[in-house]
């Protein structure tokens, strides 16, 4: 079977860079069945990342290869760094965008944040500096052309993760994308994402959700919920979307354009009174 290479970056589609990456990956293994997840990732947003990474890799074949470049500090000290995982290879800076990778128990708390964190059993990390898989000369901007890509392109054609570097015992990581429970028993959490159609969704997980009917206050509206379907709903809507969190939506609209709401916007689910 072809090897599969999945890219998710911040890059956009209206410059050289996703096709610089896949040039290099398929100068490596012309075989190489390489994947778009996004790149439609906000510039730097490396929690928007780990939520779509989230909810596209559990469905890829065991033995991908996944590729997320989303690196505000490109040419810092950050680790560049290959993840071998029970189903598959991960492959970006060390600054979280790898988190969704990990099983939820081994991420920090919320109250942590962004935390380093030792790597569970059956997952080795390795810092990617063997000049032999990287592509030389190596950008100091540039480092999902000639870091991520050409290591993700040789796992991809049988080298071994540890031969990429030395092994690294942690990682940084995001706490799971989870709205904290308050006291009075509402959610306070965030917008994760914007997809295309303008729903907004949010980091309130359907299983946290109050009992019966409730509100979303965000971007100064209260928006009711819960609706089954798109389809079924008059006006601004709250629902349960496929990847399992909390969306505002507006049929036939867009409810980030109704009421101007941003990724991080602050949200609170209630019971409805």
């Amino acid at each position: 079977m072809r090897a599969v290479i999945t890219l998710t970056t911040d890059f956009g589609l209206g410059d050289p860079y996703v096709a610089a990456m896949k040039g290099v990956i398929l100068g490596i293994n012309p075989e190489a069945n390489v994947v778009d997840v996004s790149h439609s990732v906000r510039p730097q947003r490396v929690v928007q990342a780990a939520f779509i990474t989230q909810c596209a890799w559990p469905f890829f074949p065991d033995g991908t290869v996944h590729v997320a470049v989303v690196d505000p500090g490109v040419g810092s000290g950050r680790l560049a760094l290959a993840l071998e995982t029970p189903r598959g290879c991960v492959v970006g800076p060390d600054n979280g965008v790898l988190s969704s990778a990990l099983p939820e128990e081994a991420r920090p708390p919320a109250a942590a944040g962004l935390a380093r964190v030792k790597l569970p059993e059956g997952y080795r990390a390795f810092s990617i500096t063997n000049r032999r898989y990287l592509l030389e000369p190596v950008s100091a901007t540039f480092h999902g052309r000639d870091v991520f890509a050409p290591a993700a392109a040789h796992v991809s054609m049988g080298v071994a993760v540890h031969e990429l570097g030395e092994e690294v015992d942690s990682m940084l990581a995001l706490p799971p994308l989870r709205a904290c429970r308050r006291g009075d028993g509402s959610l306070e959490g965030s917008v994760l994402h914007i997809d295309r159609f303008g729903n907004a969704i949010m980091d309130a997980r359907a299983d946290d959700l109050p009992d019966g009917p409730f509100e979303v206050d965000v971007a100064g509206a209260s928006v009711p919920g819960p609706a089954q379907t798109y389809a079924g709903a008059a006006g601004l809507v709250a629902l349960i979307g496929s990847s399992g969190y909390l969306e505002v939506a507006l049929p036939n609209g867009s409810a980030a354009n109704e009421l101007a709401i941003g990724i991080g916007d602050p949200v609170l689910v209630r019971p409805r009174r």
